[in-house]
């Protein structure tokens, strides 16, 4: 997923849905699959594991309308503590190493999201119906076994094929409102029991989760405006179970000498104090004593402020990349800054290249097999082609953005706002950044003079067009 969900609706002809046309093209975003990609996944048999695990009554959460389901899950107490039964789509079943599938996915390497759809990273006669884990649907899984103590803390974990079938598809909505009803069965209530014991070790090894919210934009008349759907606490829970099975995944191919890691190496100093600068634009309190991740807990995101300040935090998230070892030798750096452990992505195959073959190198090490080939064969490439494939999606990450605030601000053109310069090019210091009280729109401002980093500045919009002119601000 994005690292700003953004979404949009509107009548096709509107402005922005234009404009996102024609950032599709401009980017040369590969949206239709060859015919012999559809020809084989539309025939591809799969290969089928011995193990039947249908009879674990398995759920999955999320987002509404949600088809290309990776994971589901069970979750029951285990003596003393708890044990998390994970499944994940096994794409690879359905997949022929070097096929036309196999290609084209190395080839997208990724699902983009725009604000008006996604363009999938395998075609959806897979990714939303035969290897997706729909409900009442029988597919092959990867299928994890986590034990955790009372506190949380993993105990064993393991991974196996297994054929599993999904009673429910809850939404992040339904799934709270069971949570905190009282209804819910007792695998998904304790989804928040485990998600609080995983919250509370992630501050304890000084990790942070970003709970970003969703940022939807809407047209009437011509005008639009702009709304954050503040994550839920059972999305947060969830995201614990991915980020738990992560980080077991991690430890295995630590112990097999093996494997792929998802690193990410610690902000510098410049990133922070720009942060920090964001922070007093949105009148964020920010205290030099007060740590990031205390500065991020103590967040509200159905405030529109802290909103949008964390929409801001991901910037801290640039510089992460994938490392490959073998031979028992770790990558320096091998933590992910954020999460504060050795950690994996293994849990979205349907949509993310690598997590394909993180899985298999994690069941190769459980069943104390060798690797298969066509896995050893793909590992040194795989950092460079997920590290492309992150610039695409970066990219339409930010041209997505500039055409949403484009949009929401193109009747203001001449307007003045207040703002707090939060950024200044080091050879021409009369071109900078500023970053709006209200609304939180980030937008590069040229002056004739120096511009006061750090300080605030009255700025007027001189332009504002999606799909002709990016947002641009001058000292008012």
């Amino acid at each position: 997923m994005p690292r700003r969900p953004l979404h949009t609706t509107g009548p096709p002809d509107a402005p922005l849905q234009t404009a996102l046309h024609e950032l599709r093209t401009q980017l040369g975003v590969p949206e239709a699959f060859p015919p012999d990609v559809l020809t084989e996944a539309a025939a591809a048999t799969p290969r089928l594991p011995e193990t039947d695990a249908t009879d674990i009554p398995f759920f999955t959460i999320d987002p509404p309308g949600s088809t290309d389901l990776d994971q589901a899950m069970h979750l029951a107490r285990h003596g003393r503590g708890f044990r998390v039964h994970y499944a994940i789509a096994d794409v690879a079943a359905f997949v022929t190493p070097q096929g036309a599938v196999d290609r084209e996915a190395h080839r997208r390497v990724q699902t983009l999201y725009f604000p008006d759809g996604k363009v999938p990273l395998h075609p959806p006669v897979l990714s939303e119906a035969a290897a997706s884990l729909l409900p009442g649907h029988t597919a092959p899984a990867l299928l994890w076994r986590i034990d955790l103590d009372a506190g949380g803390r993993v105990h064993d974990a393991e991974v196996r094929r297994a054929l599993v079938r999904s009673r429910a598809r809850l939404d992040y909505e339904t799934a709270q409102q069971q949570i905190d009803a009282g209804t819910a069965v007792e695998s998904l209530a304790l989804l928040k029991d485990i998600g609080l014991r995983r919250e509370e070790l992630e501050r304890e090894r000084g990790g942070i989760s970003l709970n970003v919210p969703e940022q939807e934009i809407t047209e009437r008349d011509g005008h639009y405006a702009l709304h954050y759907r503040a994550p839920r606490p059972a999305d947060g829970w969830n995201a614990q179970i991915s980020l738990l099975t992560g980080m077991a995944a991690a430890d295995i191919m630590k112990k097999s000498g093996t494997g792929v890691l998802r690193t990410l190496p610690t902000a510098p100093d410049g990133a922070v104090a720009r942060l920090r600068r964001s922070a007093r634009a949105l009148r964020i309190d920010w205290p030099h004593h007060v740590s990031y991740a205390d500065v991020v807990r103590s967040l509200d995101p159905r405030e529109a402020r802290h909103a949008a300040f964390l929409q801001e935090c991901t910037t801290l998230l640039r510089g992460a990349g994938y490392s490959v070892f073998t031979g028992g030798r770790l990558p320096s750096p091998a933590v992910h800054a954020a999460v504060a452990h050795e950690y994996t992505h293994c849990t979205a195959p349907l949509r993310r290249l690598v997590d394909r073959y993180a899985g298999e190198l994690c069941l190769a090490a459980c069943a104390g097999q060798g690797v298969p080939e066509w896995v050893l064969e793909a590992l040194a490439d795989l950092p460079r082609e997920m590290a492309d494939g992150s610039r695409r999606a970066n990219t339409v990450e930010r041209e997505s953005v500039d055409l949403v605030e484009a949009a929401l601000l193109s009747d203001r053109v001449g307007e003045e706002f207040d703002a707090i310069v939060v950024d200044v090019r080091e050879n021409q210091p009369a071109v900078g950044t500023v970053h709006l009280t209200d609304p939180a729109v980030v937008g590069r401002i040229e002056g004739v003079s120096a511009l006061p980093l750090g300080e605030p500045l009255r700025v007027r919009l001189i332009q504002s067009a999606p799909g002709t002119a990016k947002v641009l601000f001058a000292p008012a």
